[in-house]
């Protein structure tokens, strides 16, 4: 005697599954926070401003001698290290 096998009873729907929501929550979610971190970025832009360091160094060239113009590179990275941030 064989044991008739059950006939399987209509399932959930697919939204009752919690696994599904895993795969389909997780890509969505990296999406969305992608999306914002790129408007973010792109509406909070810095201007783009001119490099002080060779404007200083272009201006001091032309009023110092040869000897303290050969310096001016090195003073300028001193003095851009020990500036303090705010």
């Amino acid at each position: 005697m064989t044991t008739p096998k059950p006939v399987p009873g209509p399932g959930l729907p697919w939204w009752r599954y919690r696994f599904v929501w895993l795969v389909v929550g997780l890509p969505a979610s990296a999406v969305v926070a992608a999306t914002t971190s790129g408007v973010i970025a792109i509406r909070g832009a810095d201007p783009v401003v001119a490099d002080y360091g060779v404007i200083a160094h272009q201006a001091a060239e032309e009023t110092l001698s040869r000897e303290a113009a050969t310096q001016l590179p090195s003073e300028l990275a001193r003095n851009h290290a020990a500036t303090p941030r705010h």
